[in-house]
């Protein structure tokens, strides 16, 4: 059976004349005492909400893969989708991507994610069977990582997050089993085992074996069968490993059946990823009238603990967690217990300083199922979570960041804490919505999106220092939606349009009453999501730019991305260089990102000055 993963490898890496036979060739026992002995699983059903999760965290290996499910019987991963190894439009890429193939777990590649991406999955299988009881949830998680994996950093930090939460292969396993706390079970393989001079050797991870390789490979294994053949034997045999699960599954189907109708119909819902009715907008418009009766200067990342304290009671699947910064971020709501060992029914996590395998675990809840998962820390360690944020957008998953701290307005911290690129290279991440809300309204809209945004990752970019609340009233309409929208019309005839986000919406309103003052109609339009203005249709994005002869923005941090909206010839106030380190008022005027000169950048333009 080994030996038929080995094959296999062999012959897919060779006649795509690219992949890594090694890994595949060396890990071949220790995926078939798994598969065959201890996975529960069925071919048939590849998303059975109670099975085993296997994650490949040595992505390059993903032959391995692709032969086991192939063998065991998944239907779509035919021997012509194994000879369609690495080719385009095929099932079988060179790294395993969960959104193609049934039975990849997740999408793996960058070193170190799949392990992170197992710890998180574990955390929701721990938190859901605390929630709807081990009849509906009892299932393990298992990664196989290569010891490249665990040279990442980013390894290091899951396993101890893991840790935080509690010779032969079958046997160290079964031992594995029975243990009450996570486990990692070392393998001394031999890289492209079989191969009669490359084996052990470099020459066999990345590139073909050659067919004198592949020749006395066979002859050494005992492998007679021609390029992509199984003997019948061997098939029945893994056919049978893959059917073994059948029975568990339906068994479990019945005790699904058979659970109180409120229980099953909540279980059903969260594995769906279905939001509750229209809860999370009955509890944005609620917060949102609060704020039309009481409005509030604070800081968004302020507005946002309050938005959280009312999505997260319509939500219920929301799990929160911070990277040792939950007093800055604010995204624990009084509501919420600490999901421990002592207690997984718990909704928020105490993550450590451990960013990156805060992102990847993150992106393994979320695709575990049952939970949306979101953590927080400041928008400058976007580059530590920037790997695990660009694989959910590839995946297409919903997971939530709340990045605080978003420019030089933080203040004394400095410029090693203050971002300047960081909103620019998120939003040059496809399929990923990046938020930066103007006050606390525009807060909870952008909640609100990102949590109906099924399909990718959002990132919420929140100020340390208050800001006016600029929406006065109540509008039940979610404004934010479109990206961009003009929220001050101008007085007279537009001359000038000016175009910000966040922070500096304020700084354009005070800059269109400067410029009032000069006899100079101003709109002011705020843009709190480039990607959802992106996707208007092209005659409304018209309208929200406007016909304004002279178009400025605003926004603490570089130019890159504005261009689309005001021209290669609009004029912005931002940033050019990294930050200091003073109060945030005093960089605001020495960086020249002040009303005055946002004006003065108008009336230049308009031949006034």
């Amino acid at each position: 059976m080994a030996n038929a993963i080995r094959a296999l490898a062999m012959d897919a890496v060779e006649q795509a004349k690219s992949g890594h036979p090694g890994l595949p060739m060396g890990a071949a026992d220790i995926a078939t005492i798994l598969f065959s002995r201890f996975l529960k699983f069925d071919p048939a059903d590849p998303a059975w909400p109670d099975r085993d999760r296997f994650v490949l965290s040595a992505g390059h290996g993903s032959m391995l893969l692709y032969a086991l499910l192939h063998l065991l019987g998944y239907e779509k991963v035919t021997i012509e989708e194994i000879k369609r190894f690495r080719q385009l439009g095929s099932i079988t890429p060179g790294h395993p991507e969960n959104f193609l193939t049934p039975g990849a777990e997740t999408t793996t590649g960058p070193l170190g994610q799949g392990l992170a991406n197992a710890v998180g999955m574990a955390i929701a299988e721990r938190h859901l069977a605390a929630v709807f009881g081990p009849d509906l949830v009892d299932h393990r998680t298992y990664v196989l990582a290569s010891d490249g994996d665990l040279m990442e950093g980013m390894s290091q930090e899951a396993i101890a997050l893991a840790g935080h939460h509690p010779a032969a292969i079958a046997k160290a396993i079964a031992a594995a089993q029975g243990s009450d706390r996570p486990s990692l079970i070392a393998c001394r393989t031999v890289i492209g085992f079989g191969a009669p001079a490359k084996a052990g050797t470099e020459k066999c991870h990345g590139s073909p074996l050659g067919a004198e390789e592949i020749k006395g490979a066979r002859a050494k294994l005992g492998w007679s069968e021609p390029a992509f053949a199984i003997p019948a034997d061997v098939r029945v045999l893994w056919r049978n490993a893959g059917s073994a699960g059948t029975a568990t599954r339906q068994t479990w189907n019945d005790r699904l059946i058979a659970a109180h109708a409120a229980r099953r119909a909540e279980f059903e819902r969260r594995m769906r990823g279905d939001l509750a009715n229209d809860q999370i907008a009955t509890a944005a418009r609620s917060v949102k009238q609060k704020l039309a009766a009481e409005p509030k200067e604070i800081a968004t990342r302020s507005a946002s603990e309050g938005a959280l304290e009312a999505l997260t009671a319509a939500a219920p699947e929301m799990i929160g967690g911070s990277a040792d910064l939950t007093g800055s971020n604010n995204t624990k709501p009084k509501c919420m217990t600490v999901l421990s060992a002592a207690d997984y029914g718990g909704r928020f996590i105490h993550y450590g300083v451990r960013e990156h395998a805060m992102a990847a675990a993150m992106n393994g809840m979320a695709l575990h199922g049952g939970v949306i998962p979101y953590s927080g820390t400041f928008l400058v360690f976007a580059d530590y979570c920037r790997p695990a944020i660009r694989l959910a957008a590839l995946m297409g998953i919903r997971v939530i960041h709340v990045m605080t701290h978003d420019s030089i307005g933080l203040g004394e911290d400095g410029p090693t804490h203050q971002p300047v690129e960081h909103l620019a290279a998120l939003r040059a991440i496809p399929n990923l919505h990046v938020f930066r809300p103007c006050d606390a309204v525009e807060t909870v809209e952008c909640w609100q999106l990102a949590l109906e945004n099924s399909a990718g990752p959002s990132i919420l970019a929140l100020t340390r220092q208050n800001l006016p609340q600029l929406r006065s009233g109540f509008d039940a309409a979610n404004r934010c939606a479109e990206g961009g929208y003009e929220i001050l019309p101008a007085p007279a005839k537009a001359e000038v349009s000016l175009f910000a986000t966040g922070s500096e919406v304020s700084i354009a309103v005070e800059a269109q009453k400067i410029l009032g003052e000069r006899g100079v109609g101003a709109r002011v339009v705020s843009v709190p999501c480039f990607e959802l203005f992106r996707a208007l249709p092209a005659a409304k994005r018209r309208d929200v730019i406007g016909a304004a002869p002279v178009k400025v923005a605003v926004e603490a941090a570089i130019r890159q991305g504005w261009d689309e909206i005001i021209g290669s010839d609009g004029a912005f106030i931002g940033m050019t260089s990294f930050g200091a380190s003073a109060p945030y008022k005093e960089l605001y005027r020495h960086f020249g990102i002040t009303a005055e000169n946002v004006a003065k950048a108008a009336l230049h333009r308009l031949g006034r000055i």
